[in-house]
């Protein structure tokens, strides 16, 4: 089992972003990573359509003989967790819990921002899981779902995302917290914009590497965790693998990955 893969999805490129911190944090294992571009975004989608849609995937990459599931889609975990622990006979982790740990870390205020895709929101699951460890924290909620878009594009450096970021932030600015979770993984492709109109003096919280932290434990504390050689990975695009392609060799600084197609029965 050491050496099986640990399975990893999002319904599309912003899971690269969790990837690239399990590759930097575990630099021994086998990756497999499947993005869902045919059904990207899944934000806007029903609980019912986002819980299938998971449970497709996440099956597909269990039939690949993973020891371990990531969700690294902040809607798929709020939405299909519970379903996918189910459902599943590999451990599945989610982002929503240490995103919310490490929230709970940087806040001096007590006052936390969640942006999020509206699937997200709606779940409440940030808020659920920031209360859980303190009731008297103040949290804010700001849907974002035109980011997705701008980030699978590649278009976060275009005039038009930063009027669209300053349209959507200027609330979240207004409720004066001073730590906003980035509750898309998506959203950190956006990183360096969102920064610059939230200022300095807010603390963004990117959850891949708290993540990446929380399934090294994991896999140390079940004796899961491979020890030696170097890891691999292996890229899945359920459509225009190639668009898929670019878009990972830049976000994992890696021209030598390249996408598979694999079409889901959804």
């Amino acid at each position: 089992m050491k050496n099986t893969p640990i399975g990893v999805f999002d319904s599309g490129i912003g899971g690269l972003t969790i990837l690239r911190a399990l590759r930097r944090t575990l630099p021994h294992e086998h990756l497999i990573y499947f993005g869902d571009t045919a059904n990207v975004p899944y934000g806007g989608k029903s609980k019912t359509a986002v819980t299938r849609l998971a449970l497709d995937v996440a099956r597909f990459l269990e039939s690949r003989n993973v020891k371990l599931v990531v969700v690294a889609c902040n809607t798929a975990s709020a939405q299909a967790l519970s379903a996918l622990r189910k459902q599943l006979t590999v451990p599945v982790m989610g982002v929503i819990e240490p995103g919310a740990d490490a929230a709970m870390r940087a806040t001096r205020n007590r006052k936390i921002a969640v942006l999020g895709t509206q699937g997200t929101v709606e779940s409440q699951a940030y808020v659920k899981a920031i209360y859980k460890r303190n009731k008297d924290i103040q949290v804010f909620q700001k849907a974002c779902p035109l980011f997705v878009p701008l980030a699978e594009e590649g278009f976060e450096n275009k005039p038009a995302a930063e009027l669209i970021a300053r349209e959507y932030l200027q609330p979240v600015q207004d409720s004066r917290a001073d730590t906003v979770i980035l509750g898309c993984t998506h959203y950190p492709i956006l990183k360096n914009l969102i920064a610059k109109v939230m200022g300095p003096q807010v603390t963004l919280v990117d959850s891949a590497d708290t993540l990446a932290t929380s399934a090294q434990q994991f896999l140390q504390e079940h004796q899961l965790a491979a020890t030696s050689g170097k890891g691999s990975v292996k890229l899945y695009a359920s459509d225009a693998p190639d668009k898929f392609t670019r878009s990972a060799r830049m976000l994992l600084h890696d021209p030598t990955v390249k996408a598979t197609l694999k079409k889901l029965n959804v």
